[in-house]
């Protein structure tokens, strides 16, 4: 095997503030602990919550010490052991995810228990942003217990974690109403979602859509969407909401979220149905490492359809 690199390539950010905080820097190779693998980063998804972090908004649950890196969701290549790691071997290929903020870099050391092997049928750009969406949306499914034939409101469909989240609820025999733009009508339509359009007029479309009502709401966008659930009449306890904390608190809602999902077996369950074919990862676009700040620009526009991922 080739000696690696002395340095490798990541992003980091000196103090909070807007994407031009945001720069690639040189750093030392990351060295694999006892239990973690060297991966060498193929594909990174970009997230809502790293902009938040970066932002200093999630300072109180989530404080960067500078300089900080970014980055969760990662697959590669696996290009050196840590001691003791018996799960994989050099050349192997894993998805998985870093809770140290590395992912966003040419190289991570990673605990070889966050990770899986990257089946053959997923390209690199889908298996590296899989981690955050596919536990929020199964954790976020999960929490309000769907039963078949039931009907399940999502809004923010369409975006990278409903449209996961969408999609698994069909797999699990639920009739989905996936609330977005209408851009993204014949993509929800197409993965047997009934679109419903947001904006003026939403819950009286939400009724024509399901008259018969709604059992259970998956809120992925804000607290108005909470507020909506609740004035429908659905029980707090059908109610999950990813982002609006204080409407949950205030209703008692759910709020399960990528860490209730962070589990090797949900995420081999998730790998299997999106090489399966059974979910599709929508990747709305790819940048290099270097133009990270334009990928958050992207990202933070809040209208693509799935994932946006770096390519170191």
């Amino acid at each position: 095997m080739p000696a690696l690199p002395s340095h490798a390539r990541a992003v980091r950010f000196d103090r909070y503030g807007d994407r031009d905080v945001l720069y690639v820097a040189d750093v030392p190779m990351p060295r694999p602990a006892s239990g973690e693998v060297l991966v060498e980063i193929r594909a990174a998804g970009v997230n809502p919550g790293e902009a938040g972090i970066r932002a200093g908004a999630l300072h109180d649950f989530f404080p960067a010490s500078f300089p900080s890196g970014q980055g969760s969701d990662l697959a590669g290549t696996v290009v050196a052991l840590g001691d003791g790691v018996t799960d994989f071997a050099v050349g192997d290929a894993v998805l998985g995810y870093s809770w140290e903020r590395s992912s966003h870099a040419t190289h991570a050391a990673v605990p070889a228990s966050q990770l899986i092997p990257k089946p053959d049928a997923l390209d690199w750009a889908v298996a590296g942003s899989l981690y955050v969406a596919a536990c929020t949306a199964w954790a976020a499914v999960h929490a309000v217990a769907p039963q078949p034939g039931e009907t399940v409101a999502v809004s923010a469909a369409a975006g990278g974690v409903g449209s996961v989240a969408v999609q698994l609820l069909r797999v699990y025999g639920a009739r989905v109403l996936g609330i977005a733009s209408p851009a993204n009508a014949a993509w929800l339509t197409s993965r047997g979602v009934t679109p419903v359009a947001y904006g003026d007029g939403l819950r009286a479309n939400l009724g024509e859509a399901a008259p018969q009502g709604i059992d259970a709401f998956i809120d992925l966008f804000g607290p108005e969407y909470v507020r909506l659930a609740i004035d429908l009449g659905i029980p707090p306890e059908r109610i999950e909401t990813i982002i609006s904390f204080e409407e949950a608190a205030r209703y008692g809602t759910k709020t399960a979220g990528s860490t209730d999902g962070s589990r090797r077996e949900v995420l081999a369950e998730m790998a299997g149905l999106v090489a399966s074919g059974r979910i599709e990862v929508p990747i709305a676009a790819t940048y290099p490492l270097d133009r990270v700040r334009d990928a958050f620009a992207d990202l933070e526009q809040r209208h693509t359809r799935g994932k946006i991922a770096l390519i170191p």
